[in-house]
């Protein structure tokens, strides 16, 4: 249901059911699924992919050209998954040559005053809260969760059911399953109440915590941390996980526990 006093660009596509409330403006390649409802004066530009059942809220400006001075107009996208909640005047910005696209994944919810910059992707069932903000080319997993005002600096990885604090900068890589807090950022622990939520039992997390034991408190480099966790510890998909998050990082991943 389109209202009148909205703009939408003849060339956009727009699926049954969606609503769209007055004052929003939706230009040409565009594309939104069923069920979707967008608020009042929401800005949709072009190369926006909006899946089925999402909810953007006033204020809000999706598939803006990305804020980096070698852009040159290329065909790019922002894609964001069904059943996403995009908050009050949310920012997210398409992609560049890099990666062609910007991804937020399924069933996120992303606070207001967010920003998501160009070329990143985001999981599924990722929680961003107010403020959070993150530079180009960032690659979240799935069930991260940043707290207010969180700074992620580009190229940075996060691994999935990672939880990041209230204020942090994150200027390295944060492998899954972690807390991460303090100046600068350190391993605090795993987050164990975010992986009970999710299912993972009592074995499971203790699991985890051996091997970021290995990894964080024993004094151990991260090559021979990575030696020993290959070593003694059973092969599960979990461990392969960690594993693999550390030797594929490339600005390398945040320190363990910084004293005063």
């Amino acid at each position: 249901m389109n209202q009148p006093l909205a703009y939408v660009h003849p060339g956009a596509k727009i699926a049954k059911n969606v609503v769209i409330e007055p004052f929003t403006t939706i230009s040409n390649n565009v594309e939104i699924g069923e069920g979707t409802w967008i608020g009042s004066n929401v800005t949709i530009m072009e190369g926006a992919r909006i899946g089925k059942n999402v909810s953007i809220f006033p204020g809000a400006v999706i598939s803006a050209v990305p804020q980096d001075k070698k852009f040159q107009d290329e065909e790019t996208v922002t894609i964001i998954g069904d059943g996403t909640t995009i908050r009050e005047c949310v920012t997210i910005n398409r992609g560049t040559s890099d990666r062609m696209k910007t991804q937020v994944g399924k069933n996120c919810w992303i606070m207001a005053y967010c920003h998501i910059a160009h070329d990143c992707i985001v999981g599924d069932n990722c929680v961003f809260s107010n403020n959070s903000t993150l530079a180009g080319h960032i690659t979240c997993g799935d069930y991260v969760v940043l707290a207010g005002m969180a700074a992620v600096q580009q190229f940075c990885s996060i691994g999935n059911h990672a939880f990041i604090t209230g204020g942090s900068l994150v200027r390295k890589d944060v492998p899954p399953y972690v807390k991460a807090a303090r100046e600068p950022l350190s391993y605090v622990g795993i987050n164990s109440v975010g992986l009970r939520r999710r299912g993972f039992d009592t074995d499971k997390i203790r699991e985890i915590q051996n091997i970021y034991r290995i990894l964080y408190q024993k004094n151990y480099n991260n090559s021979q941390a990575v030696s020993i966790i290959e070593a003694e510890m059973e092969a599960t998909p979990e461990r392969d996980e960690i594993l693999q998050f550390i030797k594929d990082s490339q600005r390398g991943i945040m320190k363990g526990y910084f004293s005063n």
